[in-house]
Formats: C-alpha cells, sequence, structure tokens
C-alpha cells in the first residue's frame, strides 16, 4: 500500500489538472541508478500495461508497476512548504541507506545500480 498525504494529493491533482491529456494518472516507480542504487520516479502517465498494478489513493488513479511493489510497499509521499519553495518528500520503510538529497535508495535485499556521480 502507498498512502499519499492529504496536502501531497492537493498538489498532484491541481498538477493533473493541468494536463493536456486525458485520463492521465499517476505513475510511481523505480530505476536503477542514483548514489545509493535506485532513484524514484513519479510523473503522470496514460500508457498502461498488463505488468501495472492499480490503486485508488485520495481518489486519484495510481499505478505502479508490479516489479516495483516491493520496494514500495509502505511508501509515504508528503508535500512540505518551506519559505517560498515547496516539494514532495518520500518516506520509505523499505530504504536501509538513502542518498543526501533523499531521491535515492536501497534496501536491505537489494543494492540497485549506483550511478557514479553524486545527487
Amino acid at each position: 500500500m502507498i498512502n499519499i498525504s492529504e496536502k501531497a494529493a492537493e498538489q498532484l491533482k491541481a498538477m493533473l489538472a493541468e494536463q493536456e491529456v486525458p485520463n492521465m494518472f499517476l505513475r510511481i516507480g523505480v530505476t536503477p541508478g542514483g548514489c545509493s542504487g535506485f532513484s524514484y520516479a513519479m510523473g503522470f502517465d496514460d500508457n498502461e500495461t498488463d505488468q501495472d498494478v492499480y490503486m485508488d489513493i485520495q481518489d486519484m488513479k495510481v499505478v505502479v508497476e508490479k516489479e516495483n511493489l516491493r520496494y514500495l510497499d509502505g511508501l509515504e509521499i508528503d508535500f512540505e512548504e518551506s519559505g517560498m519553495t515547496g516539494g514532495f518528500t518520500i518516506n520509505n520503510p523499505n530504504a536501509t541507506a538513502t542518498c543526501g538529497c533523499g531521491s535515492s535508495f536501497r534496501t536491505a535485499t537489494d543494492a540497485g545500480k549506483p550511478n557514479e556521480e553524486p545527487c
């Protein structure tokens, strides 16, 4: 299960409303790379595959590839405002190590493929 805070959901819904393509949904995933081994991927999509798992979270369609579920189960997405800026934050209970910028991680059973370059 993935959890999206009310504040993050408000931001995501506003961003979805700006999309010019109908039937867009939020896709959350994991890609190899980043300084810790895996990087988070979050964006809007309208391309569905048979490898996807669909969830309804905060009245939004959220899609995750089946193979990524093991890395994202229990994931918490929030939105924090800080002065004149703001951004999404991710708390992943599966991560045993994260990088300084918080955008990459590794788990106890999988180190991924870290990049040579820092965040």
